[in-house]
């Protein structure tokens, strides 16, 4: 069983930054591929961004291409998602998740492993 914690989630105003990050207390973290999903208020689970185990692979939504980056350092056993231009429909509680392999899965269903989530709230 991987415990995935997320932490650095906040309110921000529109236009505002903020850096998730994703840590395991796992010394094999550098064999799952990782991805964060997000959660508004009577909206399903969605995919945000993924990243392969390598680090050399990413993948976004269409909503967040250009805004957020991914990425994660092995030797931390973190990963990180850098929020840049936040705006108000970004609002949600959002969810790191791994799984073990070599590629990143762009569904719920890729990832067995989630962490609790981390709330972040943009206001206009």
């Amino acid at each position: 069983q991987v415990q995935l914690v997320e932490s650095g989630g906040g309110s921000v105003q529109a236009g505002g930054s903020l850096r998730l990050s994703c840590t395991a207390p796992e010394r094999t973290f550098n064999m799952y591929a990782m991805g964060w999903f997000r959660q508004a208020p009577g909206k399903e689970r969605e995919f945000v961004a993924a990243v392969t185990r390598s680090g050399s692979s990413t993948y976004y939504a269409d909503s967040v291409k250009g805004r957020f980056t991914i990425s994660r350092d092995n030797a931390k056993s973190t990963g990180y998602l850098q929020m840049n231009s936040l705006a108000p429909e970004d609002t949600a509680v959002y969810y790191c998740a791994g799984k073990r392999a070599l590629g990143a899965g762009l569904t719920r269903e890729d990832y067995p492993y989630w962490g609790q989530g981390t709330q972040v709230t943009v206001s206009a």
